[in-house]
Order: C-alpha cells, then structure tokens, then sequence
C-alpha cells in the first residue's frame, strides 16, 4: 500500500501501465487493480437489472405521472380564482370560489396520495434491483477464478459490494425521482405558460438554454472527480481491511504509526474529493439560482408592464410566476439528482467492470465424467504432459516437462523457494491452466471436467487450514454437506481429532469463530485433514500442511496424513523432511524443472541436493 498512498493523483500518471476503463481519469491512480470497463457494459448492467422489473417500472412512472399532473393543477386554479372566481364573489355568486377551494383541497390529496404510493412501488422495485446486484458481485467474485483474487484485493470487492451498490441506491431512490420530475414539471408548465401566453412561454423556455448549459458543464466536470471519489474511497477500505487482517504482524512489528499515516493519507485524498465534489455543486447551484432569479425578475417586470397596459391578465401572469418558480426550483433538485448520478455512474461503472472479468478457468462447454476408479481404489492416475507455465505477471515458472504420479502413489515435492512445487499443485488442483500442454486425471484432461467434478475428485489441504465461522461439524462437512453426525465422527475418529473435539465446550458443536480462532493452529490442520477424508478424493494435495506446527503438533498431523493418504494419489509439497518420510517417491525440483526422482531411501543414499538436504536436516537434529 505504501506505492498506493505515495503516489499523487495527477493525469501525467494515468495509469502507469495499468489497464483503465475507456472513460477513466487520474482518479484510478489510488486503485493499482483498476479493471477495465468494456464500451456499453454499464448500460448493459443497467438494463439487465431493470428488465425482469420492467412492468413494475412502468407502473412507478405512471404514478409519478399522475402525481406531478395533480401537483401542476395549483396554479390554474390560482389564476381562475383571480380572473373569475375574485369578481364572481364581490357580485354574490360564491360557487366558483368554494369550486376553487375544494379543486385544490381535492388536488393537494390526489397528489399526496399518488406520491405515497410511488414512494412504496419506488422502493420495491429499487431494493429488489440492489437484491440482484449484491447477488451477482457475490456469485461472480466466488466465480472467478484464484489468479483474479490473488491480485484483485478483497477490500475492493468490499467497497464493490458496499460504498458502490449504496451509491446506485441512492441515485435509484432519490434521484431518479428528481430526475423524472424536473422532465415533467419541465414539459408540463412549458406547455401550459405557452397556452396562457406564447409570450412569456417563449421568454421562460428561453431561459432554460444557460441552465443546459450549465448541467452539461457540471456532468463533465463532476464525472471525474467521482470517478476519483469512488477509488479513493476503496483505497481507504483496503487499508483499512488488510491492516485488520494483519493485526498481529502490525502490533508486533511496531506498524502502528507508520499505518496510521498511510490511512491519513488515504483518508485525506478522500476527504479532498468529497470537497472537490461539494464544491462543483456549489457552482452549480450558484449559477442556476443566479439564472432562475434574473428570468424570473425580467418575466414579473415585463409581465407587470402588460398588466398595466391591459394586454395581460393579472390572474395569467400569477399562474406564470407560480409556473416559473415551480420550473426553476427543481433546478437545484436536478443538481441533486446529477450529483447521485455522477457518483452511481462511476459506481455502477466499476461494478460493471468486475461483472466483465472472466474466469481464467472457464467451465468446460461439454463435460467430460470421470472414468469408474478400477478396483474400487481410492487413487487415480495423474499425468503432466509436457506441461508449461507462465504467470500472467512474469516470466516462465515452469518449462516444458512431464510427469506420471501412478494412482495410490504418495509423491514429495521438494525444493527452494520459487522452485516450482506450489504452482505445480495449483495446477493439478486446476486453480490455473498450464500455459502449454495438458493435465490428466486418469486420462481425462482436467479443461473437459465439470468443476464440481474436479473439486471432488481433487482436494487441497493448505499450511492455513482455513476454517469457517459455524460449527467444527459443518467445517469437517464442507467437502460433503450431506454427510450425517455419525459419518462426521467417523472420520474426526479416524484422523485423531474426536478426543480434542469431545472436549470443547459443545463438541462438535462448538462454534471455532473466525478463521477458527477458537481453538490451535495443530487442532485446525487436524480438522481439516478430517475434512478432506471425508470428502473422500482421488488426489490429495498437502501443500506445506505441517510447516507452522510444533513438534507435537507435526507428529499428531503426519499420523493423520497416513490415515488420510491410505490408497489415494497425492502430492505432499514439503519444507520438512520429516514430511517425506511418508512418501512412496520424492521430487527435488529447481528452476521449475524436476532434477531428482526417485524413493526416499534412494536418494538419501545417493550424492545429490536432497542427500545434502537429508544430511543438513538430520545435523540440525543432533
């Protein structure tokens, strides 16, 4: 984060390389994962979340229609009540009087009425479009695929599925309903100021072209700073997320301040968009009163000039100053509406941009199933063939190489740091697809299996041994939802982990809290090792299972490993070796290339870099 909040937000930056939407400004410079937008995408978003809603729609605009044309009935009645109704009274006749008074009691009614029911249908219709929309950005993030979540940090999905679907609710429940009054009210009283007096309708309309002007002045100019405002406030959420998240490193490494200052600075830039916005709206609003009140001071005096000389009614010329007033106050409202609009569009432009990413590892169009396992065995056969690999970020981590792991056999993969033997697993639990050649799975090319094949046919056991918020039964069951209490202890049983679970306060039961908080980082492995045996898999990836554990706690975890490898095809990447004892067959890979291949026993004996590492390991023991 530190390049992010170092790094000034001016154009001669834009972007750094980075791949920006078409209509993005220097604003993107605080998002480094700023996605592209495709031309249209944010319409086609817009529409895709208003079509099943379309009738509902409809029928909202048709209340708001009604609505506005009993609001605008108030200053005809005015001018009747002046012309006709005033004399009609001083003669005795009190009938148009009273017929004025109860037309506009009558009016006032009908148009709180019909604005009470558009605010509910409004309202309706507006949370089940944001419904939708946080149902997308939520499927299609877990859609995507581990490359897109290694670099897109999950602060921005946050501030994707937060700050930005608030910004639509708002343009959704208040503006679109300024938006579509101040068209009304427009169209309306320009009509009735031209049928009272082409005159003055002409001199009222006329005046509308400055304040076009000035909208069209400020959408430009307020489009960009909500863009900026938009990813300034994601940067603060990521900061604000990733220090959270690593709060232990922070505290025990003093980051305290040197946080504090990154967030402040942060925070600053948002605060000075915020007041970048704040501040176009007072031009805004200052230039469009200054407009109304000039047009409406030059109407009165020429209107009052023709009263005086007769060709003008009095009572024509307050339904006019009461038209205009209702034309030009909407005016500022229209700020408003521009205002959330601005802030939904960079927004929903975002959003949009996220719903445009495709997954690296796409769904297969036609599935190829698994053949039946031969003799009921547990292991499948797995093959890279002439396997290749390059991260969309680097140079090749892997070369062209191949490799058969035999079904039911156990493989160590060993080696330096950068080495190749994460990217290896990746690849054969299909969280990326080689960049050249094919891995199979008994023959079948991991690209022609169905995903929820694939997720049960191979399972991945990481050094983190991530558990979720609920119960430390619902964790085991995550591989199998639908496996019952008895079939849960079974395989905790199996594994070595029902004594320590019985003991918890509630058992299996038990609540383990966030990321499994509640109980030790040895008791967490164990629980998910019982996790993927009840998943029953054909190949099993261990990557750096024991590697943050104590002594006891290593030796509990490899008991279960040997319960939970029992005939499977698996892959034990390894920092350890007291890891690979367990093995049929060790790996030492470097550069990406596999330069050792034999049983453990062979190479311990040999003269080669895992002899040496056999060697270095045992000293240290000593």
């Amino acid at each position: 984060m530190t390049a992010q909040t170092t790094a000034a937000p001016n154009e001669e930056d834009e972007e750094r390389g980075l791949p920006v939407p078409p209509s993005a400004t220097s604003g993107d410079l605080f998002d480094r994962d700023a996605l592209p937008t495709p031309p249209g995408a944010t319409a086609a978003l817009l529409r895709s979340l208003l079509s099943p809603l379309r009738a509902r729609t409809v029928a909202t605009c048709v209340l708001l229609l009604l609505q506005q044309a009993a609001v605008q009935v108030g200053p005809l009645l005015v001018a009747y009540a002046i012309d006709r109704a005033v004399p009609a009274f001083r003669h005795g006749d009190h009938g148009p009087l009273i017929a004025v008074g109860v037309g506009y009691l009558l009016s006032a009614a009908a148009g709180g009425g019909l604005q009470y029911a558009f605010v509910v249908a409004s309202a309706r219709v507006n949370q089940d479009v944001l419904l939708d929309l946080r149902g997308r950005i939520f499927r299609h993030a877990q859609a995507l695929s581990v490359d897109f979540h290694e670099r897109y940090t999950s602060g921005r999905l946050i501030s994707r599925s937060t700050t930005d679907v608030e910004s639509l609710r708002e343009l959704l429940s208040e503006g679109l309903q300024e938006l579509v009054t101040v068209i009304l009210s427009f169209v309306y009283i320009s009509v009735m100021l031209l049928w009272l007096d082409p005159g003055l309708g002409a001199v009222a309309v006329a005046s509308l072209v400055p304040l076009y002007w000035l909208v069209r002045l400020y959408r430009r100019r307020a489009g960009r700073i909500y863009r900026r405002r938009s990813t300034a406030i994601a940067a603060v959420i990521v900061k604000f997320a990733e220090t959270m998240n690593g709060i232990r490193p922070v505290r025990a490494f003093r980051r305290e301040a040197v946080n504090d200052g990154e967030f402040r600075d942060l925070n600053t830039r948002h605060a000075r968009t915020n007041g970048d916005a704040l501040l176009e709206m007072a031009r805004y609003v200052t230039g469009s009163r200054l407009v109304a009140n000039t047009a409406v001071a030059g109407i009165v005096l020429w209107g009052a000039y023709r009263v005086a000389g007769g060709s003008l009614a009095l009572g024509v010329l307050a339904a006019a100053v009461l038209y205009l007033r209702r034309l030009y106050d909407p005016i500022d409202r229209l700020g408003m509406f521009l205002n959330a609009y601005q802030s939904a569009a960079a927004s929903l432009e975002k959003i949009a941009g996220l719903l445009a990413q495709t997954p690296s590892v796409p769904e297969p169009s036609a599935p190829v199933p698994l053949p039946g396992r031969a003799g009921g065995q547990p292991g499948r056969e797995v093959v890279f063939e002439d396997v290749r690999f390059a991260y969309r970020t680097g140079g090749e981590v892997l070369p062209r190489f191949s490799l058969t792991l035999p079904a039911g056999q156990t493989v160590a993969v060993v080696g330096a740091t950068g080495a190749g033997k994460s990217t290896l697993a990746k690849l054969l639990a299909r969280f990326y697809d080689p960049t050249g050649g094919r891995v199979l799975l008994d023959g079948v090319d991991l690209r022609d299996l169905a995903l929820p094949e694939l997720r049960r046919a191979v399972v991945m056991v990481t050094q983190e041994a991530f558990l979720f918020s609920g119960t430390v039964a619902e964790n085991i069951a995550i591989g199998r939802p639908d496996a019952t209490h008895e079939e849960i202890e079974r395989a905790a049983k199996a594994i070595g982990a029902h004594d320590f679970i019985s003991a918890l306060p509630e058992g299996y039961d038990t609540d383990v809290r966030k990321r499994g908080g509640r109980i030790s980082a040895g008791q967490r492995q164990l629980v998910a090792f019982a996790r993927a045996l009840l998943a029953d898999p054909a190949a099993l990836i261990l990557d750096e299972a024991t590697s943050s554990l104590d002594i006891p706690g290593e030796r509990a975890v490899q008991r279960a490993m040997e319960t939970v490898l029992r005939g499977r095809t698996a892959v034990v990447i390894a920092h350890r070796l007291s890891t690979v004892e367990i093995a049929d067959r060790v790996l030492v890979m470097e550069g990406g290339r596999v330069v050792e291949d034999g049983s453990p026993a062979e190479l311990i004996a040999g003269t080669g870099r895992f002899a040496d590492l056999h060697r270095a390991w045992r000293d240290s023991l000593a």
